[in-house]
């Protein structure tokens, strides 16, 4: 057989299986039903774009005037028609402050959102899955044991901590301690300090950084980022530490791990065993917090100056430019779903009983 076809087989029996399939048919009606809600929500929320745009000293004819260039006097329905005409065609509009197109906007700002959170997702991940995996699967005896029995006590105390604490909250003490207080961080505003912008290649700066060989970029861009990423693995990584934990800890005494303990495995073995069983809820949880780091990133964002794809929702929502909070809110909710699709896809090539 062909090396090429011997590695795509497993995907193609995966994408072919009836599951897959299933879930790839609804996207298209749930990506239509996104762009019903995020539309009305956006036609409630109150205050007037003309006023915002000409102030309060403008005539009735010049407000008219713009109602009508901008299709406002439009029946609710044909705006609708209009905007989801010029979505099929890849026109997300144009925003009515920065003057750039929505999609011009987004290509600025959204690489470095995704970066910032998945960074923050990654490191949670190297932290907050040796600990879940530890404490959930504690050694049975020795001093091994006391110790794994007070990291347990340790990381669930974390755990409360962090699912009580709001992010821009921590955000902000954690200004006031690490800057204001030690100045052992640089002033939070911006990626990066004066000077030190490296050349846009891609628009995700630690990867300019690095392709450009630009160590101060690459300093610069490391030493802001520290506390807006600590903010966010502080806050999101406690669910998957909680979830880690709780896995193990179901399928400790379970009949295969009674097995392998039974037949003399060393403990890395067993926790790798059980690890392997437990991946499923682990993922799911990962998946969702993933998610919902997009929406953390916006008030993170916000408390340290960032110019990301949060910190432009937020901007966006708050001058009524409704086609660029509109684009925004079906961007956050397209992202959610395709996450939540990788995590069924991962689900059903882990588990086999999934796909029938």
């Amino acid at each position: 057989m062909n090396p090429a076809a011997s590695i795509l087989k497993p995907f193609v029996a995966l994408f072919s299986s009836p599951f897959i399939q299933r879930r790839l048919l609804f996207f298209i009606p749930q990506l239509f039903i996104i762009t019903i809600i995020t539309f009305i929500l956006l036609k409630l929320v109150p205050g007037d774009i003309v006023d915002v745009l000409l102030g309060g000293l403008s005539t009735e004819v010049q407000r008219e005037g713009l109602r009508e260039d901008l299709g406002l006097n439009d029946s609710v329905f044909s705006q609708y028609f209009t905007y989801i005409e010029g979505l099929v065609q890849g026109d997300l509009g144009r925003s009515f402050f920065t003057g750039q197109t929505v999609a011009e906007d987004f290509k600025d700002r959204l690489p470095a959102t995704l970066e910032l959170i998945t960074i923050a997702l990654g490191v949670s991940l190297l932290i907050m899955i040796p600990l879940g995996i530890r404490a959930g699967s504690p050694k049975q005896t020795g001093w091994a044991a006391k110790f794994d029995k007070g990291l347990s006590k340790v990381v669930t105390f974390y755990g409360l901590l962090a699912g009580s604490l709001a992010d821009f909250w921590l955000a902000l003490i954690l200004i006031f301690i690490f800057y204001a207080t030690a100045n052992i961080v640089p002033e939070p505003g911006g990626y990066f300090a004066l000077g030190n912008e490296p050349n846009a290649t891609t628009g995700f700066h630690l990867l300019d950084s690095i392709i450009n060989g630009d160590g101060a970029a690459l300093k610069s861009y490391l030493g802001h980022m520290l506390l807006p990423v600590a903010t966010l693995v502080f806050v999101y990584g406690g669910p998957i530490l909680k979830m880690t934990i709780t896995s193990m800890a179901e399928i400790q005494n379970s009949a295969y791990v009674e097995n392998a303990r039974g037949m003399g495995f060393k403990t890395g073995t067993i926790r790798r065993i059980q690890f392997r069983n437990s991946l499923p809820p682990i993922i799911t949880i990962i998946g969702v917090i993933y998610g919902f780091l997009l929406g953390g990133a916006v008030l993170v964002e916000r408390i340290f100056s960032l110019n990301g794809f949060g910190n432009y929702g937020v901007e966006s929502v708050l001058q009524n430019d409704f086609l660029a909070a509109q684009s925004f809110m079906l961007v956050a909710a397209i992202w959610v779903m395709l996450v939540y699709l990788v995590v069924d896809i991962l689900h059903a090539a882990l588990d086999p009983r999934i796909r029938l």
